[in-house]
């Protein structure tokens, strides 16, 4: 099957995602996010399981996976998900994504930026192997509700 064409900046797909469970490592998310305490001198780090839909022009599907976030002593999350991607036709895609999670002052949602790479040995999706997205985003630590798009590089 013939790659198919890709620009510079071009979006591969949206995606919704949802939170459905956190295990935490001595300090609460609820605790840190209320500023009940502070982010350790360690940092912290929590397993934040997720899933949700992509929809796009290149990308489809449902993603399920776990963000292993850990948070430095100066408040900047780091993010470093491992999810899988089933498309609508059944294959399954992984995904691998390093990023952060910056809280701007005075805002309600915070600013998603990540690197996202994909694999897969389906010959109709393996052109993703040869692509480094560029995924931005909002995240309402409220709701647990993310809203993503990504790019190619």
């Amino acid at each position: 099957m013939e790659q198919p064409k890709t620009t510079a900046s071009e979006l591969i797909y949206e995606a919704e995602i949802h939170f459905t469970g956190t295990v935490d490592y001595g300090v609460t998310m609820q605790a840190l996010s209320s500023r009940r305490v502070a982010v350790p001198l360690a940092g912290a780090r929590f397993d934040q399981t997720f899933e949700g839909i992509l929809h796009g022009p290149k990308l489809s599907g449902k993603i399920s996976g776990t963000d292993y976030l850990y948070v430095r002593a100066d408040g900047l999350f780091q993010l470093h998900l491992h999810a899988r991607v089933t498309t609508e036709d059944g294959t399954n895609i992984s995904m691998a994504s390093e990023g952060v999670s910056i809280q701007i002052e005075g805002e309600k949602v915070t600013q998603l930026r990540a690197a996202v790479s994909l694999f897969t040995s389906s010959e109709p999706y393996a052109w993703l192997n040869q692509q480094r997205l560029w995924a931005v985003g909002t995240l309402d630590p409220m709701t647990g509700e993310a809203l993503v798009r990504a790019y190619t590089t």
